[in-house]
C-alpha cells in the first residue's frame, strides 16, 4: 500500500468509537489510499500528543463487505479485536442498510448481524484450543497451564490467559497483567484476564490487553473467558460478562463464539497534515 499522502489538499478523516469504553480510532481506506505504519499508530494512540485509543482499525475493501486491520496502542498488530469489529459492523449496518455482514480479518472470515435494540452481534469464529494454535511455546494442557494459579489458555485470533479468582476486584491488574503478558509460555505475548464466577452463567471479568494495558472492556477476552469457563465446567456455553465498562453476552455456539453488546460512534475528525508529518 502506498504511503499516506500529506499534500495540502488531502484530508485524512477518522472516526472515534468505543464498545463499553474499549475505545478505537477507525480509518476508512475504502475510497482513499491510506497506509498506517506502526510508528503512526503509536503516535495516534498517545492520549496527550495524539487522539488516544486502545486499538486502531483500518477499514479496507475485501471479498466481503469490508476487510479490517487492527493495531494496538504500542503499534503492534492484532489479528482480532472483537469490540472494534462490533463498532465497525454497526457503522456499516447503518451505512448500507444491511442486517447481516461478511467481514474479513487476519483472523479469517467474521460474520456480524443487527441484534435489535441497538445491539450488534459478531461471530468471532471457533476458539483455538490446541497449544500450537494459540500459540504456546511448548506442548502443554491448555485447560490448566503450568503457571501459578493454573490459568486457561485460549486463542481467539489472538492469545489469551484466563485466571479464575475468588475476587476479581482485589487483583492489582496494573502489576498482575504485565507479569503474564510477557510470560515465556506465550511467544507472541498474551492478553490477561482475571475472572470471577458471580452467579449462574455470569462472570465478572477485568482485562489487561497485550500492547495496551488495562482496558475497560475487551471483546476477544470476553469470548476467551466464556470458552475457558465452559471448558472448566464453571458455566454453560451462554454467559453474561460484566466488565469495567459494561456488559457483553457471549454464546459459544456450534458455528463459533457469538458476542453481543452495545457500541458508540462518538465523533468524526480529520488528522492535520502537520500532525501526520510529525509521525513520519
Amino acid at each position: 500500500m502506498p504511503a499516506m499522502s500529506t499534500s495540502a489538499d488531502t484530508k485524512t478523516p477518522f472516526m472515534k468509537m468505543h464498545g463499553l469504553g474499549n475505545d478505537f480510532v477507525v480509518v476508512d481506506a475504502r475510497a482513499q489510499d491510506i497506509a498506517i505504519t506502526p510508528t503512526m499508530a503509536k503516535g495516534i494512540a498517545h492520549r496527550q500528543f495524539g487522539v488516544g485509543f486502545d486499538q486502531l482499525t483500518v477499514i479496507s475493501n475485501g471479498p466481503g463487505d469490508a476487510h479490517l486491520t487492527f493495531y494496538n496502542a504500542d503499534g503492534s498488530t492484532s489479528a482480532a479485536c472483537g469490540n472494534a469489529t462490533r463498532c465497525i459492523a454497526r457503522h456499516l449496518i447503518l451505512e448500507n442498510g444491511k442486517t447481516e455482514l461478511h467481514l474479513t480479518t487476519d483472523r479469517g472470515d467474521l460474520y456480524a448481524r443487527d441484534a435489535g435494540n441497538g445491539l450488534t452481534s459478531v461471530n468471532m469464529g471457533a476458539p483455538q484450543l490446541d497449544w500450537q494454535d494459540i500459540p504456546l511455546a511448548e506442548e502443554t494442557d491448555t485447560l490448566e497451564l503450568p503457571i501459578e494459579g493454573g490459568p486457561t489458555a485460549t486463542g481467539m485470533g489472538n492469545p489469551h490467559c484466563t485466571f479464575f479468582v475468588e475476587d476479581a476486584e482485589v487483583i492489582p491488574l496494573a502489576e498482575f497483567g504485565p507479569r503474564y503478558e510477557h510470560h515465556p509460555l506465550y511467544p507472541q505475548r498474551t492478553n490477561v484476564q482475571v475472572a470471577e464466577v458471580t452467579g449462574p452463567d455470569r462472570i465478572r471479568m477485568r482485562v489487561w490487553e497485550r500492547g495496551v494495558g488495562v482496558t475497560l472492556a475487551s471483546g476477544s477476552s470476553s469470548c476467551a473467558t466464556a470458552v475457558a469457563a465452559a471448558r472448566r465446567g464453571l458455566t454453560g456455553r451462554k454467559v453474561q460478562i460484566d466488565l469495567d465498562g459494561g456488559t457483553l453476552w457471549i454464546d459459544w455456539a456450534e458455528d463459533g463464539v457469538w458476542m453481543t453488546g452495545p457500541t458508540m460512534h462518538v465523533f468524526d475528525g480529520i488528522f492535520t497534515r502537520e500532525f501526520l508529518e510529525s509521525l513520519a
